[in-house]
C-alpha cells in the first residue's frame, strides 16, 4: 500500500511540474539539472551525480533522443565547471556537448538538437578566447532562430535570442529590447517553458534591470528567480546588491 500511495504522489507532483515548466523531462534527469542551478555542491561531486545520469540515458534512451540527452548532461556539467570559473573543464564539456547535438542532427533535423547545439556555442564563447566568439558567436542566433523554424513554441530558443540584448558587452546590448523580449516569451501560453528556463527568463530582466540601476524592478524579477532556486548564489548576489541600495 505504501508503495502504491509513493507511486501516486510521484505522479501528482510530475503533472503539477507541467502545468508550471511545460513538457516534462526524464525524472532521472532532473537532479541534474536542479543540482546544477541550486548551486549547493562543488563541481566536482557533481561528477557522480552526472555519471549516474549518463548511465540512466545509456539504459533508457537510443539513437536521437540517447544523443541529445548526452549533450544536455554535458551542457549541465559545463555549466557547473564554469560557475567555478574552470573555464578549460567547462569548455571541453561544451565541445562534448556539440559533438552530441550535432550526431543528434545527422540523425534528424530537431528543434532541440539546434538548440542545444546554439546553447553550447553561447557557453563556449564566455569560456574560450575572444576570438572564439568572434568565429562563432554568430552562429548562436542563427541555430536557435532553425530550433524556431521547426517549433516556435521552443522558449530555450527564444531566450538565447533575447539574451543578447541583456548579457552582450556595450554598446552591443539593449536592455530595453532584452526585457521586453523575456517578457514577452513568459506572457505566451504556447511557449514551453522548462524550469530552469523560467529562471533564466527572470534572471535576465533582473539583471537588466540591475544594470541599469532600476534596483526596485530588479529586485521583484530576482526574487522571482530565487523563487524556483533559492540557493542560486548569483541571484543571491545581485540581490543582496540591490538590497543595499535601498
Amino acid at each position: 500500500m505504501d508503495v502504491i500511495l509513493k507511486m501516486i504522489l510521484l505522479l501528482v507532483c510530475t503533472v503539477n511540474l507541467t502545468a508550471l515548466y511545460g513538457d516534462p523531462l526524464p525524472p532521472w534527469f532532473i537532479p541534474l539539472r536542479d543540482a546544477v542551478y541550486e548551486q549547493t555542491l562543488s563541481a566536482d561531486t557533481l561528477v557522480s551525480l552526472y555519471k549516474q545520469t549518463i548511465q540512466e540515458t545509456e539504459k533508457n534512451l537510443s539513437g536521437q533522443s540517447r544523443y541529445l540527452m548526452l549533450s544536455r548532461c554535458a551542457y549541465m556539467l559545463g555549466r557547473a565547471y564554469q560557475y567555478e570559473g574552470r573555464k578549460g573543464e567547462a569548455a571541453a564539456q561544451y565541445e562534448q556537448g556539440i559533438t552530441w547535438a550535432t550526431v543528434a542532427l545527422q540523425e534528424e533535423d530537431s528543434t532541440e538538437g539546434w538548440q542545444l547545439l546554439a546553447e553550447h556555442i553561447s557557453q563556449s564563447c564566455a569560456v574560450r578566447p575572444v576570438s572564439y566568439a568572434l568565429v562563432n558567436g554568430g552562429k548562436v542566433e542563427t541555430y536557435a532562430k532553425k530550433a524556431l523554424e521547426l517549433d516556435t513554441r521552443n522558449g530555450a530558443a527564444r531566450i538565447m535570442i533575447a539574451a543578447r540584448y541583456v548579457y552582450a558587452p556595450a554598446p552591443f546590448n539593449n536592455y530595453k529590447r532584452g526585457i521586453q523580449m523575456m517578457q514577452d516569451i513568459i506572457q505566451e501560453p504556447e511557449v514551453v517553458l522548462q524550469k530552469d528556463d523560467r529562471f533564466n527568463v527572470y534572471t535576465a530582466i533582473g539583471y537588466a534591470y540591475y544594470q541599469q540601476k532600476h534596483y526596485g524592478e530588479a529586485r521583484l524579477w530576482l526574487q522571482k528567480a530565487l523563487h524556483i532556486y533559492p540557493t542560486n548564489q548569483f541571484v543571491q548576489s545581485m540581490l543582496k546588491n540591490t538590497d543595499s541600495q535601498k
